[in-house]
């Protein structure tokens, strides 16, 4: 039985590593290939496309990228009709997931779409694209699965997989040690996103608000983390000489939000990751002034932050646009550290978004029904 994957950015590169891995530990045969990153490659999956080589965002740079695009979409087909999987399990990244599964099923290949587009924000015709091409979808949200299946989609839910992931593996004496930190201080996490496109435009601004909230407390350090599909040599070139205890971390994200006393993040998972490890954050949402003008067009949610969406409230402040700037982003993250009444209200007001979330084991549980979906494709 053979499964294959697309998943387009780390994120993805994550979830799909998870899901490997507990698909090799159910059905040790089962052979695994695809297009993502060094996360899937180290679970077992055989990478025949490796996403280190995309990283655009917007629409704008998105045209630019079109021709890049269809030649990456066909290679992936030529892939599917000379290996011949039982599944495409397609994961996230819908700007170019979508038009893969419509060739897919021309093609013949059953599609698993995980972690669908986001219909309840925007691009609503999304989901009946899904409906009509996707033979299994699995959502993550309750509320998401009743739209989906109000469209006509096969979609089950069986919770979310970052309640079994996000979780501290060190001591926070360990984790000190192995980032290189003062223990005396305080620590700011800056997440500057895992696209190329997004840590050139947002980290510049985020280093600018560190050297401020430097200035306000100087009894702080920042630290770092390295995305997989980022270079540690385009950190280092963007911070410089700059004059602030600044860390870069590999790996272990979730030991570093448990060191951590806030955040500064990129709208995206990464916002409900620290949600999750109860860590007061700062969502900060910048692209093309193009994109964001076809965005106010298209999007009439007050919130963008999974948090705040899946509450149905804003628990964590953002920041979108012209808004993120050094001194606004300052001026939030500055009260987190001094003002204890401010900082243990967001630490309260993170930890609900984890009992919301449905129990865990979702992790096995998804990778159950996708290898008893792709066993039935198999036996046909």
């Amino acid at each position: 039985m053979k499964i294959m994957f697309s998943a387009g950015e780390a994120s993805g590169d994550m979830h799909g590593a998870k899901l490997a891995e507990m698909m090799k530990r159910q059905d040790p045969s089962v052979e695994l290939i695809g297009m993502g990153g060094e996360k899937m490659e180290e679970a077992g999956v055989r990478i025949v496309y490796d996403i280190k080589n995309l990283g655009f965002i917007g629409v704008g740079e998105i045209i630019r990228k079109i021709p890049f695009f269809f030649r990456l979409r066909d290679f992936l087909i030529q892939t599917m009709i000379d290996e011949k999987p039982d599944v495409l399990v397609c994961i996230d990244y819908p700007g170019f997931n979508m038009r893969l599964i419509k060739k897919a099923k021309e093609a013949g290949i059953a599609v698993v779409y995980y972690i669908l587009p986001t219909i309840w924000a925007w691009h609503k015709s999304r989901g009946n694209t899904i409906a009509q091409y996707t033979d299994l979808a699995i959502s993550l949200f309750p509320f998401e699965a009743n739209m989906y299946r109000d469209m006509g989609t096969n979609v089950v839910y069986k919770g979310h997989p970052l309640v079994d992931t996000v979780h501290a593996a060190m001591s926070r004496d360990e984790a000190i040690s192995y980032f290189g930190l003062d223990p005396q201080k305080q620590t700011v996490l800056l997440m500057p996103g895992s696209r190329m496109q997004e840590v050139q435009g947002l980290l510049p601004t985020m280093l600018a608000a560190a050297e401020e909230i430097h200035q306000a407390v100087p009894q702080v350090q920042f630290l770092l983390p390295r995305a997989s599909t980022i270079e540690r040599s385009v950190l280092e070139q963007l911070i410089g000489e700059r004059p602030i205890p600044i860390h870069i971390g590999d790996s272990h994200v979730y030991d570093m939000m448990a060191v951590s006393t806030a955040a500064i993040a990129a709208s995206g998972t990464a916002t409900l990751e620290t949600a999750l490890m109860s860590l007061p954050t700062l969502l900060v949402y910048r692209v093309s002034p193009l994109t964001y003008w076809l965005s106010k067009l298209l999007v009439h949610i007050d919130n963008i932050g999974l948090p705040n969406i899946i509450m149905g409230r804003r628990i964590m402040p953002e920041l979108w646009q012209d808004d993120v700037r050094a001194d606004r982003i300052a001026d939030i993250v500055v009260p987190m550290l001094t003002d204890t009444a401010r900082h243990d209200a967001l630490q309260k007001a993170m930890a609900e978004v984890r009992s919301t979330m449905g129990p865990e084991g979702a992790v096995q549980r998804i990778a159950e029904t996708i290898l008893e979906f792709a066993k039935e494709k198999h036996i046909e």
